[in-house]
């Protein structure tokens, strides 16, 4: 694979995100559809699908689980980052010949950002990074904000009147932003079990870690969940985040102070 964006090559990084569905083929069909996916494999009840041969999301039916409750810990969104701002202008155009529905478009001065939700109420980034040397740390925080996204500077980078038919290689799981009771104890939690280092906080209610200098892997916010316990498994939505890293950390399965299950590969 080449191109990979800068947020693949940090020392951990996001190699995908589990999902908890009631109806499977739905979902897969919504994601293919949005974003170009590609169906890599199926069999036990699970849908893997992704851009080329790297698996990003993984869709696991159970008809029985109850729908997600956003005052619940659990999946903010999953934040699918292209490698080109021209790929995002690509994507925006194709989304708007499609009507498709967005919740969201921001300008986070370290990247530029459309927002959406699936079927089953998950929420999605889909983003592209500025140029790494254009972002700005002030106290070993990074600077990030939520402005207006300029659409129209947007759709007029080069290249990005091209078509787009298919999520182009080098898409990946940029961050995993997650629902939890208290972002304080995320950010302890993350910083000395899992080792990533605080980035940035927006006031005491949202918290922001990554490995490498990246801007952010992970996200954790009470903007709904403050005071959550811990998830109730019989609900929709998050089932798993895996993190790549260092061979010698695979293998391990491991659990927030909230049940979301954090696998290392």
């Amino acid at each position: 694979m080449t191109n990979l964006p800068f947020a693949a090559t940090t020392p951990v990084s996001i190699a995908g995100v589990g999902l908890k569905g009631r109806d499977a083929d739905a979902l897969a069909t919504y994601y293919r559809e949005l974003l170009g996916f590609e169906e890599l494999s199926r069999g036990n009840g699970e849908i893997v699908l992704g851009a080329g041969d790297r698996a990003l999301l993984t869709i696991e039916e159970d008809k029985a689980l109850k729908p997600d409750n956003p005052r619940d810990a659990g999946l903010f969104h999953t934040a699918f980052l292209f490698p080109e701002r021209a790929d995002l202008a690509r994507w925006v155009q194709r989304a708007m010949r499609k009507r498709i529905a967005v919740s969201g478009a921001s300008d986070h001065l370290v990247s530029e950002a459309i927002y959406l939700t699936d079927p089953e109420g998950n929420g999605i980034e889909i983003y592209s990074d500025r140029p790494v040397a254009g972002w700005r740390w002030k106290n070993k925080e990074i600077e990030m904000a939520t402005l207006p996204l300029d659409i129209r500077d947007l759709i007029a980078t080069p290249g990005g009147n091209q078509p787009y038919d298919k999520a182009p290689d080098g898409t990946v799981v940029g961050h995993v932003h997650l629902r939890v009771g208290n972002p304080a104890e995320a950010e302890r939690w993350w910083n000395e079990t899992m080792g990533f280092d605080t980035t940035a906080h927006y006031g005491p209610q949202a918290v922001f870690l990554s490995t490498g200098g990246y801007h952010h892997h992970i996200g954790a916010n009470s903007w709904q969940s403050a005071g959550a316990g811990r998830r109730d498994n019989g609900l929709s939505g998050l089932s798993w985040v895996a993190l790549k890293g260092p061979a010698e950390k695979a293998g391990r399965t491991l659990e927030d102070p909230w049940g979301t299950v954090i696998k290392t590969v």
